[in-house]
This record gives C-alpha cells, sequence and structure tokens, in this order.
C-alpha cells in the first residue's frame, strides 16, 4: 500500500498515482490530503486511488482507512462520503465566489492591504472573510490555505 499526499513538491500526488500504477499495478494508494473537496476526491479516485482520507481524521477513522485499503476495499473518510454518494461535485466546496477570491490573493501572498484594493472592497471587509474561511475549513494556519489552494486548482505550483 502506497500513502500518498495531494500535494507533493513538484509534481502532485494525484498526478503520480497513474505512474505508480503503471510500474506496480498490485499497489493500492490511499490518498491523504487537507483538501474535503469532492472535486479532489472525485479526480484521486478516478486516477486509480483506492481510498482518501482527510489529514484532520480521527486516529480510529486513520486506522480503518488504513485497514479498508489494505484489506482490498475502497475508502472515503465518511465526512465526505455524502457529497460523492449524491453525485454533488462541488466545484467550490463551502465557499462563496468572493471568498475564493480572497483565498486565492491571500495564498498569492498579498496582504490584506493589497485584497482590499484589488477587489475594491474594505480591509475589514477582507479580514472577515478571511475569519470566515478560516472557520469554514477547519483551518488554524496560512499554510493550511495555500495547501487548499494548490489542491483546487485556485493557485499553481510554483
Amino acid at each position: 500500500m502506497i500513502v500518498l499526499d495531494v500535494l507533493l513538491p513538484g509534481k502532485g500526488g494525484i498526478e503520480l498515482i497513474a505512474e505508480l500504477l503503471e510500474v506496480s499495478p498490485q499497489s493500492k494508494v490511499l490518498m491523504l490530503s487537507s483538501s474535503a473537496e469532492a472535486g479532489t476526491v472525485e479526480r484521486a479516485l478516478e486516477a486509480g486511488a483506492t481510498g482518501y482520507s482527510i489529514k484532520r481524521a480521527t486516529d480510529t477513522d486513520l486506522i480503518a482507512a488504513v485497514q479498508a485499503v489494505a484489506g482490498e476495499s475502497n475508502y472515503v473518510h465518511p465526512e465526505l462520503g455524502a457529497a460523492l454518494a449524491t453525485g454533488r461535485r462541488a466545484a467550490t466546496g463551502p465557499l462563496s465566489p468572493r471568498e475564493l477570491d480572497v483565498l486565492r490573493l491571500v495564498a498569492l501572498g498579498h496582504t490584506n492591504q493589497e485584497i482590499a484594493k484589488e477587489l475594491f472592497i474594505s480591509t475589514r471587509t477582507i479580514e472577515m472573510h478571511r475569519a470566515s474561511i478560516m472557520r469554514k475549513l477547519h483551518f488554524d494556519t496560512r499554510a493550511q490555505l495555500v495547501n487548499y489552494a494548490l489542491a483546487n486548482g485556485l493557485i499553481g505550483p510554483a
């Protein structure tokens, strides 16, 4: 079994799945990511991943993921399963279009003042959007925001 992060230096984890399975077709791939976006999960599964779990999963959930994938079963973290089962592909997940704009600019390294100027809104509004984004995504750090933006195609790798 191979455990991959969606975000890896150079080539991303999803892109590596096909290469790994070509070399070792019997291998099972469990993706591990901070992204809970249905689109990212779907891309990983379509690429050949056997399972997908989120980094904030409990110890019990991570053990279940490893056991399922190692035991020849598919696994998707329970938090993600409902969206996939109903066929919903959430291009933006829980974020509004304006929050996505703010997230993209934050991930690119812009300050609140620069973002406010670019989006023609107040700095206070940017602060409110950032707080909302962090709350909705259950993130604590700017690095998590950057990883999320990369994993969901809001920014490209450097």
